[in-house]
C-alpha cells in the first residue's frame, strides 16, 4: 500500500479508536459491578465481572493502539513498515478483542450482519446501559474491521512472500 494511503488509514483509525475509547471509558467510569448486577445473583455477578473485564481490555488495547499510531504520525518521516505493522496489530488485538471477547458475554451473529438489524447477541438479558455501550461502539469497530480487512490475512501473505529466503 502506498505511503499516503497508509498514512490516511492511520489517521482515520486513530480517530475512530479515540472516539470508541472515550465512550467506553465514560461507561467504565460511570458504572460499577453493583450497579449493573442489581440482583446480586451469583451467575449475574460473574457475567458482569466478565463483561467489565472485557471492556477494560478493549479500552486498554484501543488506547494503546491509538497512542502508537499517534507516535507514528508525529514523526518527521512517516515509516510505512511500522505503520502497517501497527495496523496489523490493531486488527488482531483491538478488533478481535471487541468481536471475540474473552468472556463471551456477547457475540456477533453473522446472520444479522447484513439485514440492518443488530448483529450483536448477548448471552443473557442485561442492563440497558451495558447493552447500549456495546451497541454504541459496534459501528465504530465494524468500520475499523472493514478498513483494516487487508491486515487480516493479505498483509502477512505479502510480508512472507517478500521476506528473503534462507
Amino acid at each position: 500500500m502506498s505511503a499516503p494511503n497508509v498514512q490516511k488509514l492511520c489517521e482515520s483509525t486513530r480517530e475512530k479508536l479515540k472516539a470508541a475509547s472515550l465512550r467506553v471509558e465514560a461507561f467504565l467510569n460511570e458504572y460499577s459491578l453493583p450497579q449493573l448486577a442489581e440482583s446480586q445473583d451469583e451467575e449475574e455477578v460473574a457475567y458482569y465481572k466478565g463483561f467489565l473485564s472485557d471492556l477494560r481490555h478493549l479500552l486498554v488495547f484501543s488506547e494503546t493502539s491509538s497512542e502508537k499510531i499517534g507516535v507514528l504520525l508525529r514523526r518527521a518521516n512517516f515509516d510505512v513498515n511500522s505503520a502497517e505493522d501497527t495496523l496489523y496489530k490493531v486488527y488482531h488485538n483491538v478488533i478481535n478483542s471487541f468481536f471475540y471477547p474473552k468472556n463471551e458475554c456477547y457475540a456477533e451473529d453473522g446472520r444479522y450482519a447484513y439485514t440492518g438489524q443488530e448483529a450483536i447477541r448477548f448471552r443473557r438479558q442485561i442492563a440497558a446501559p451495558a447493552r447500549e455501550i456495546i451497541l454504541d461502539v459496534t459501528k465504530t469497530y465494524e468500520e475499523l474491521r472493514d478498513d483494516l480487512d487487508y491486515y487480516e490475512s493479505d498483509y502477512l501473505s505479502q510480508r512472507r512472500m517478500s521476506a528473503p529466503r534462507s
